[in-house]
C-alpha cells in the first residue's frame, strides 16, 4: 500500500501518539482492579482504542481497524457495565494491547500491508475475547432508513451492500411533479457524481388508486452511492426540490472510521464541535447553519436548549459516533491548549547535543578563568566572574531539561509482575511510591534492565507462595515496594519485598564450596549479601524459566557500577529484602572540588565533600579526632602511587557516604569548579577509586574521584 504524500507526512505523528497512547493504555488495564472508582480510567482505555482506530482508518490501515474494533467492542460493554472487572478479562486485554502495539510497530517499520502471521496471532487474542462480547459479536452492519410521511428515520438491518460510501434518504415533497420537478431527473443526475450501487424504492404512502392524485408524488428513495463528491457537492443536487423535502445524506457504516480518522487528525484551536464536523466533511454548512437555527430557537423557548451534538443527530444529519469522535477531538484540543505552554516534543539528539556543547562551554570558561587570573586584570576578573555565573545557570537548565521522571520506567515492571506472579501462581501487589522524582534521561535508560532483573528476583525467589506465607503468619498477597528518592545529590531506588529475606549462613556456606572466600573469613553482613553478585552465584536448588542458573546478579552490579552508582542489601530473614541503588542525578557535567597530589590533580564530587581542614604537620597517623568522633584517612597520594615529594603541610577534605566518613589526605586545596565527564574507556573500567576524567581550564586532565569506592575499599581493609 502506498500513501499519498500528505498523508505519508503525518504518518509518524500516528505513530508516536499511538505508541504513547498504547503505554497508557497498559498502565491504566493494570491498574483497573484496584481501582476503588474505576469509571474514568475505563473511559481513558475506551479512548485509546477508539482514538488509534479511527486513525489508523485515516491511513486505510484496515487490518488494525478490525483488530481493535472488536477490542473497543469489549471496552465499549465494559464502559457500558455489561461486563465487570475481573482478573481473566485484564488477562485478556493486555495481549490484544501489546499486538496493538506490535501491528503499530511493523507500520513504523514500513510495513503497511497485513501480515498473515500477525493476522493469525491477532485472531487467536480475539477468541479469547468472544465470551465477553456476548451477541454483540454479530457483525452486523447498521443503517438508516426513511419511514412514514413525516420522514421518520429509524436503523434497519442492511443488506450487505457496502460498496457505496453515501447513503441517501430522499422523500421529496408531494407537490414536486407539479412544480415541474421529476425526482428521476435527481436521480439520474447523481450519476454524473458517481456510480449508484443500489436503490430501493418506497411506496407505504401510496394510497389506494381511486383516492391517489396522479400529479403528486408518494415515493421515496434510499440510494447507496459511490462517489468522489463530497458531502455539499451531492447535497446541492436538491437544491432546487429541498422546500418540504426530507433529505438525509450520510456516511455509510463501512466509512464511519475513515471519517472518525479524519475528525482526529484535525489541529485548531478551541475549536466548536460543529466546526470539527464540517471541516471532516460529515455536515455542510447549510446543515449546520439549519441546526444553529434549531438551537436559537429552542434558546428563546426555554432555558436549556439542546447541545449542538445532539440537534445535528436528530436531524438526521450525522451519526452518533461521528459527534463522539468529535466531542473527544474537541477536549483533545482544549487539553493540548492548556498544556501547550508546559511541555514541547524534542529529539533526544538534539538534548545530546546541547548538553555537549555546554560541556565545551563550561571547559573553555574555565581556561578562559584562569588566563583572568593570570593576567591580574581586576575588570577582566570580575567580567569573566559574571560570565561564569551565566554558565552555570545556563548548565543547569540544559540539565534540567534532561530530567525526566523515573515512574515511567517505574510503571514497566507493573506488567512484569503481573505476568510473573500470575506464572508462579503468586498473589502480589506492586506498590510505586516516588514516581514523581526526577533523573537524568541516561541514567533512566539504562536502569530499567538492572531494575527488571531485581524485581524478576524478588517476585520468584523473594515473596513465596500464599500457602507458605500462612504458614508464617503473613498475610497471602505478598507486596514488592519501589520506591525512589533523593539524596546528597544522587538518586536512590528502592526495591523492597516482604518474602523470605537473604539466608546468610546458606550464602556463606556456597561461597566457601565455591571458594569465593577463604575458610574462616570473618564478613560482615553486608560483604556476605554482596557474594550474591558473583558471576554464577546461586543458592536456589530448581532452577526455573525466570532465575536460578546465577546469571543476572552479576549484570546487574556491572551496569549499575557503570553508571556511577553503588548497590547495598538489607535483609532479615524471614521478613524480607530491601535493595538500595545510589545513582548519580546526571551523567554529564557536576559541581567538583580540586585538589592536588604531586604534579596530578583531583576532582571529589562536591555533594560528597562536608569540609576541609589541615593536617598538623608531622602528623603520620591513619586518622584524626574530629569534634569527639575518629576520621579515618585515605592518602591519595598512596591510592594513586604518586612518588613525588610530600608537602610540607597537608590538607584533609572530608567526605561522607551513606553516614560513612573519611578524611581525603591531599597536598593542595584548588576550590570549587564546574565538572565535565569524560569516561575513561573500557580499557580502565577495572580501576578502582575513579570515575570519570575531566579536563581543567590548563588543559590538563583530572580524575573524579569515586569516593563511594574509595570508602568501601577502606572499610574492607578495617575488617
Amino acid at each position: 500500500m502506498i500513501l499519498d504524500k500528505d498523508l505519508e507526512e503525518v504518518l509518524p505523528t500516528f505513530i508516536i501518539e499511538s505508541t504513547e497512547l498504547l503505554q497508557g493504555m497498559e498502565t491504566d488495564l493494570m491498574a483497573l482492579e484496584n481501582i476503588q472508582a474505576p469509571e474514568e480510567t475505563i473511559n481513558a482505555i475506551f479512548r485509546v482504542a477508539h482514538t488509534i482506530k479511527g486513525s489508523a482508518g485515516l491511513f486505510g490501515l484496515g487490518h488494525i481497524v478490525r483488530f481493535t474494533h472488536v477490542v473497543e467492542g469489549v471496552l465499549d460493554a465494559l464502559r457500558g457495565s455489561k461486563l465487570t472487572i475481573s482478573s481473566d478479562l485484564v488477562a485478556a486485554l493486555l495481549p490484544c494491547c501489546d499486538h496493538i502495539t506490535c501491528l503499530i510497530h511493523e507500520v513504523a517499520n514500513g510495513n503497511l500491508d497485513e501480515d498473515q502471521d500477525l493476522t493469525e496471532c491477532g485472531n487467536r487474542l480475539l477468541e479469547a475475547l468472544r465470551p465477553y462480547l456476548g451477541t454483540q459479536a454479530a457483525t452486523k452492519t447498521e443503517a438508516v432508513a426513511l419511514q412514514g410521511n413525516a420522514g421518520h428515520v429509524e436503523t434497519l438491518a442492511n443488506s450487505g451492500i457496502e460498496t457505496g460510501n453515501w447513503h441517501l434518504f430522499l422523500q421529496f415533497n408531494g407537490d414536486c411533479l407539479r412544480d415541474g420537478m421529476d425526482p428521476l431527473s435527481f436521480i439520474h443526475y447523481l450519476n454524473t457524481l458517481g456510480d449508484i450501487i443500489d436503490l430501493t424504492t418506497f411506496s407505504h404512502a401510496m394510497p389506494d388508486a381511486e383516492i391517489m392524485n396522479p400529479e403528486s408524488n408518494y415515493l421515496g428513495f434510499e440510494i447507496i452511492l459511490k462517489s468522489a463528491a463530497n458531502k455539499e457537492t451531492i447535497e446541492s443536487t436538491f437544491e432546487f426540490v429541498r422546500e418540504g423535502s426530507h433529505i438525509h445524506i450520510l456516511p455509510l457504516e463501512n466509512r464511519i472510521p475513515y471519517y472518525v480518522g479524519l475528525i482526529n487528525s484535525l489541529t485548531g484551536d478551541d475549536a466548536p464541535l460543529g466546526e470539527l464536523l464540517l471541516k471532516s466533511g460529515v455536515i455542510t454548512p447549510r446543515e449546520l447553519e439549519e441546526s444553529l437555527k434549531t438551537q436559537q430557537t429552542q434558546a428563546k423557548n426555554q432555558q436549556a436548549p439542546d447541545r449542538i451534538g445532539a440537534i445535528l443527530v436528530d436531524q438526521r444529519v450525522v451519526q452518533q459516533p461521528l459527534v463522539s469522535a468529535a466531542l473527544e477531538k474537541q477536549q483533545q484540543i482544549k487539553d493540548a491548549k492548556a498544556s501547550e505552554n508546559q511541555s514541547i516534543r524534542v529529539d533526544a539528539e538534539r538534548l545530546d547535543k546541547l548538553i555537549d556543547l555546554v560541556g565545551e562551554l563550561v571547559i573553555s570558561t574555565a581556561a578562559t578563568n584562569l588566563l583572568a587570573i593570570q593576567s591580574r586584570n581586576v575588570a577582566l576578573q570580575e567580567a569573566n566572574a559574571t560570565v561564569i555565573d551565566l554558565v552555570e545557570a545556563v548548565r543547569d537548565s540544559a540539565l534540567q531539561l534532561r530530567m525526566m521522571p523515573i515512574g515511567a520506567t517505574f510503571n514497566r515492571f507493573q506488567r512484569v509482575v503481573h505476568d510473573v506472579s500470575r506464572e508462579l501462581g503468586k498473589d502480589i501487589n506492586l506498590v510505586i511510591t516516588g514516581a514523581e522524582t526526577e533523573v537524568d534521561k541516561s541514567v533512566v535508560e539504562k536502569i530499567g534492565d538492572p531494575l527488571l532483573h531485581l524485581v524478576r528476583n524478588a517476585v520468584d525467589h523473594g515473596i513465596e507462595r500464599a500457602e507458605l506465607r500462612a504458614e508464617r503468619g503473613k498475610p497471602p498477597q505478598g507486596t514488592l515496594k519501589l520506591n525512589a528518592y533523593h539524596s546528597s545529590g544522587n538518586i536512590v531506588i528502592e526495591v523492597c519485598d516482604d518474602g523470605g529475606g537473604l539466608d546468610r549462613d546458606k550464602i556463606f556456606a556456597k561461597a566457601l564450596e565455591r571458594g569465593l572466600i577463604p575458610a574462616g573469613a570473618a564478613l560482615s553482613d553486608q560483604d556476605i549479601y554482596a557474594l550474591i553478585f558473583e558471576p554464577g552465584f546461586s543458592t536456589v536448588e530448581q532452577v526455573t524459566n525466570l532465575s536460578g542458573r546465577g546469571v543476572g546478579m552479576d549484570v546487574v552490579k556491572r551496569n549499575i557500577t557503570e553508571l556511577r552508582g553503588v548497590i547495598y542489601i538489607d535483609s532479615q530473614q524471614g521478613l524480607g529484602t530491601t535493595l538500595k541503588i545510589h545513582l548519580p542525578l546526571t551523567l554529564a557535567i557536576i559541581d567538583g572540588f580540586l585538589a592536588g597530589v604531586g604534579d596530578a590533580s583531583y576532582v571529589i564530587p562536591l555533594d560528597r565533600v562536608l569540609e576541609c581542614v589541615a593536617l598538623p604537620v608531622d602528623d603520620n597517623r591513619d586518622y584524626m579526632e574530629l569534634r569527639g568522633e575518629v576520621l579515618p584517612f585515605i592518602r591519595l597520594r598512596q591510592v594513586f602511587g604518586k612518588n613525588t615529594t610530600v608537602a610540607q603541610r597537608q590538607n584533609v577534605i572530608v567526605v561522607e557516604h551513606l553516614n560513612i566518613k573519611a578524611g581525603l589526605v591531599v597536598d593542595r586545596l584548588m576550590g570549587e569548579l564546574q565538572t565535565v565527564i569524560k569516561p575513561l574507556g573500557k580499557l580502565f573500567g577495572h580501576v578502582q577509586g575513579v570515575g570519570g576524567s575531566t579536563i581543567l581550564g590548563s588543559g590538563e586532565v583530572a580524575l573524579i574521584i569515586d569516593v563511594p569506592s574509595l570508602l568501601r575499599q577502606q572499610e574492607q581493609a578495617l575488617v
